[in-house]
């Protein structure tokens, strides 16, 4: 059983198929294959996985600043970014963290 630190504050996970509620577990587990192109690692922590204490939930910093990461304009990495990572598809993670 693998283990994973979230912030104590990050939502529950979704069921799989749910929308995306910011919970951090599905990158805190393994990177996506765009993480693991830009950071040749395949396990998580993702780099990119940041805490947004105002929101209250996990965000991917490929997705919300893709200049930081890779050379490329903001908007068409975040088109590349959003369509790598599958965001808005839902939740794909069918990893169950124990809440203990």
């Amino acid at each position: 059983m693998p283990v994973i630190h979230l912030h104590r504050a990050a939502p529950a996970k979704p069921a799989a198929g749910e929308a995306c509620n910011g919970c951090g577990v599905c990158c805190a587990l393994e990177t996506c294959p765009l993480a693991r192109l830009r950071f040749l690692r395949r396990r998580g922590p993702c780099p990119a996985l940041r805490w947004q204490a105002e929101e209250g939930r996990y965000r991917c910093d490929l997705l919300a600043d893709p200049g930081r990461w890779l050379p490329l304009p903001a908007a068409f990495g975040r088109r590349l970014v959003g369509r790598w990572i599958a965001a808005g598809s839902g939740c794909d993670c069918d990893f169950e963290p124990d809440a203990g």
